[in-house]
């Protein structure tokens, strides 16, 4: 029996591996090898015949004004989108959890934003915020003066309100699924004892949510890195300084051919989503710990 056992095991994890291997191999082919021999890369003075120079292609990105730039822009575009994104998916899927008029029509609006192509949202948004834009237009009407919304201060706003629009939806039905997880025997239990609204809301809806805020609060770092496909289409190549991005400046090293600092500021940049991966990912585990 236990022979017999093992031989299915065994027949299972090869089955298993079979399935996994496509993924496993495409994912080593396409990002993992390229990334290690990008790492190697920027280790070198060049990418034909080149020697070792230590940490220098790092030194010099660091020191380039530049990424410095890039760097403090991306770090503010996440720092102040990120927690409104959260915030406004939140109360989102609180409104949409209670019993709502058009509730189902209502939450498949919000998830528009996720199946619209990049180029459509694009041009909808230089329509709006172009200087001859539909938003101007009516600014003018209004008796205002005309704003170069995407070469002034107002260009990060915009940038932040596109990110906002294009997130909220796959937020809110993360947290939807979050709420709906919640039993309902708590609420009940709450009710007997008294507790108002906003107890409930802190003491049971927000601690048996916290796992999934770890995760959409992620969710929502990852993919403020992924708007440089949106700027760069509105913006350009050299956008105005408030919305210059990390990615702006690897893409623009990439078209000069600078392959060792690109290489370089392409791995300072997976390091720090490292750091910030792990760094959720151990304060999900200390909860679940004081959970348990």
């Amino acid at each position: 029996m236990n022979v017999l056992l093992r031989r299915l095991m065994r027949k299972q994890g090869f089955i298993a591996i079979g399935f996994l291997a496509p993924s496993v191999i495409g994912f080593a082919v396409f990002y993992l090898i390229p990334f290690v021999i990008g790492t190697a890369y920027s280790f070198i003075d060049r990418t034909s015949g080149g020697s070792f120079v230590g940490f220098a292609n790092y030194h010099a990105v660091l020191a380039s004004a530049s990424f410095r730039q890039a760097a403090m822009n991306t770090f503010l575009f996440t720092a102040g989108s990120v927690p409104l994104l959260v915030v406004l998916s939140l109360l989102l899927a609180l409104f949409l959890n209670g019993n709502v008029y058009f509730r189902n029509w209502l939450r498949t609006v919000y998830v528009m934003p996720l199946v619209v192509p990049v180029a459509s949202v694009v041009m909808i948004w230089q329509i709006l915020f172009d200087w001859n834009g539909s938003l101007n237009a009516w600014l003018h009407a209004l008796g205002a003066e005309r704003i170069d919304w995407m070469k002034s201060d107002w260009a990060r706003g915009v940038l932040s309100v596109v990110y906002l629009w294009k997130n909220l939806g796959y937020n809110m039905i993360l947290f939807l699924a979050g709420l709906q997880g919640i039993p309902k025997d708590y609420y009940e239990t709450a009710d007997l004892e008294g507790a108002g609204p906003i107890r409930k809301l802190i003491g049971i809806t927000l601690v048996y949510l916290t796992p999934t805020m770890f995760f959409v609060v992620l969710m929502s770092i990852m993919n403020s890195f992924r708007i440089f496909r949106e700027t760069y289409l509105i913006a350009g190549d050299y956008p105005h300084d408030s919305i210059y991005m990390l990615q702006h400046y690897m893409n623009n090293i990439f078209l000069s051919l600078d392959v060792q600092k690109l290489t370089a500021a392409a791995a300072l940049m997976v390091c720090c989503i490292l750091v910030i991966v792990s760094g959720m990912l151990a304060m999900e585990r200390q909860f679940r710990r004081f959970m348990e």
